[in-house]
C-alpha cells in the first residue's frame, strides 16, 4: 500500500554507518533507520546471534518459558535498578513501540479501577506535538490533526496538554486521571527536551492524585541521549511508574517492552494482556546482546562524546544563516530547526550520498547510529552545509 512516500531508491545492503543501493552507491546513513539501528547495519554480534539462535528456537509462544526472554527480562531490571533509575519490577515484551505503548494505556486504565471507587478514573493525559504511535489507543494521545482526522472518532477519555508548561497541568490531570504519557525528549515533534520542572510537576500531580505517570522512550531511550534512559538526564527525584522502549532494542529486529515498577506489575493477572510474537527466542536473544552492548558505559560515553561533537559541528556550520532558528538535542538525537520548510534538504543531502529525515515544526532530524566516529560526523556535516547553502541560496 502507497502510505509512504518513498524516494525512487532501492537499498540492498548495509554495514556500519553506510548503506548501499541496487546500483552500489553509497550512502552515510544519519537517519538510522528512524533511530533504530544504534550499533549500525549488519553488526557482527548482531548477525551472529540471529544465526545461531535461528538454528536452534525461533518462536514457542507466550503459553510456554524460554531462557532467553527470562535473561533480557532480568538485563532490563537489574541494569535499570543498579543505575539508581526507578525501581524496575517486570518486563512485558512486545513486537514494536507502539504495542509497548498500547500496553500501558491498559495498565492504567486498570491502575485506576483499582485504587479507586471513581468509576470515572480512565483518562489519560498525554502532551501536545507528543508521538505515541498509530494504532487507535496510541493515535489518541498522538494529537496531531494530520494523523487523527481521517480516523475519527478516536477512543474517548484523553487529555492533551501543552509540553513543559507547567500552569496546564493541574486544570488537565484530576482524580479522574489514571495515566499520563509523554516522551522525555519529543522526537517526531522537533527534537524537544522537557524541561526539569515540568517533569517534577507531573511527577507531584500523578501523586497527588494516584495516577500512573509513563515516559515513552521508544526513541530517546536505550543509550540515545548519552544515558540508558532519557530522563536520567534530569534529577533522580524525577521517575516513571512505567517506562516503553522499542526501535533500538533489537537493532532492527522487531521488539518492544513494557518496563514498570512492581506497584503496576502487581496488578496485571493472568489473561489480561497479552501477544502472539512478541518476547520470541529469537528476538529476546538478540535484544539481550544489543542490550548488553548500548548499556555499558563506556558505550554511552562515546555517545555523549560524538554528540557533542555533531551539535558544535552543525552549530559552525549554520552561524550566520538565517534560516537556521535552532540547533538542539541531547547525545544523539539532534534537531535543526528552520524558518522554511526543510524538506527539500532530504532529497539534497541524498543526492550527495546522506540520509536525513525531518520531524515536525521545520526541523530536520539527525539520528545517526551510535558506533558513528567523528570522522563519520565530518563527512556528513561537510555534506550538511552544501545543503543548507543551497536551500539559503533558494529562499
Amino acid at each position: 500500500m502507497n502510505t509512504y512516500n518513498r524516494p525512487p531508491v532501492v537499498f540492498t545492503r548495509g554495514k556500519g554507518c553506510y548503506i548501499y543501493d541496487q546500483g552500489n552507491r553509497r550512502y552515510l546513513d544519519f537517519s538510522a533507520g528512524i533511530a533504530v539501528n544504534a550499533l549500525g547495519h549488519s553488526d557482527d554480534e548482531v548477525s551472529q546471534v540471529l544465526a545461531e539462535q535461528s538454528s536452534q528456537l525461533v518462536h514457542v509462544s507466550n503459553l510456554y518459558h524460554h531462557p532467553w526472554g527470562i535473561a533480557l527480562a532480568k538485563a532490563l531490571v537489574e541494569t535499570t535498578r543498579a543505575t539508581g533509575a526507578f525501581e524496575a519490577s517486570k518486563v512485558f515484551l512486545a513486537n514494536s513501540g507502539t504495542e509497548a505503548n498500547e500496553g500501558a494505556l491498559k495498565f492504567a486504565r486498570k491502575w485506576g479501577k483499582l485504587v479507586s471507587n471513581n468509576e470515572n478514573k480512565y483518562e489519560i493525559v498525554s502532551c501536545l506535538n507528543g508521538f505515541h504511535g498509530r494504532s487507535m489507543g496510541a493515535l489518541t494521545c498522538t494529537p496531531n490533526p494530520k494523523y487523527q482526522k481521517p480516523f475519527l472518532p478516536l477512543v474517548p477519555g484523553v487529555k492533551h496538554i501543552t509540553y513543559n508548561d507547567i500552569e496546564s497541568i493541574d486544570g488537565a490531570i484530576t482524580e479522574n486521571t489514571c495515566g499520563v504519557i509523554l516522551e522525555t525528549v519529543q522526537g517526531e515533534g522537533g527534537i524537544f527536551a522537557a524541561k526539569e520542572e515540568f517533569l517534577r510537576a507531573l511527577r507531584k500531580r500523578c501523586d497527588e492524585v494516584g495516577a500512573l505517570l509513563i515516559f515513552d522512550e521508544i526513541q530517546c531511550g536505550l543509550g540515545r541521549t548519552g544515558k540508558l534512559w532519557a530522563f536520567q538526564n534530569f534529577p533522580s527525584d524525577i521517575v516513571p511508574d512505567i517506562l516503553t522502549m522499542a526501535k533500538p532494542l533489537a537493532n532492527g529486529f522487531p521488539i518492544g517492552a513494557i518496563l514498570m515498577n512492581e506497584r503496576v506489575a502487581e496488578q496485571i493477572k493472568i489473561g489480561e494482556h497479552g501477544t502472539t510474537f512478541g518476547g520470541n527466542p529469537l528476538g529476546c536473544r538478540v535484544a539481550l546482546s544489543v542490550f548488553n552492548r548500548i548499556s555499558d558505559p563506556a558505550f554511552l560515553a562515546h555517545v555523549n562524546e560524538v554528540g557533542d561533537y555533531l551539535k558544535q559541528g552543525l552549530k559552525t556550520i549554520t552561524e550566520g544563516n538565517h534560516l537556521v532558528k535552532d540547533v538542539r538535542g541531547l547525545g544523539l538525537i539532534v534537531g535543526v530547526e528552520f524558518t522554511v520548510d526543510p524538506v527539500p534538504l532530504v532529497k539534497m543531502a541524498r543526492e550527495r550520498g546522506l540520509l536525513i529525515i525531518t520531524a515536525s515544526n521545520n526541523t530536520v532530524r539527525l539520528v545517526p547510529p551510535l558506533i558513528i566516529t567523528k570522522e563519520q560526523i565530518d563527512e556528513g556535516l561537510a555534506i550538511l552545509k552544501k545543503c543548507f547553502e543551497e536551500l539559503k541560496s533558494q529562499a
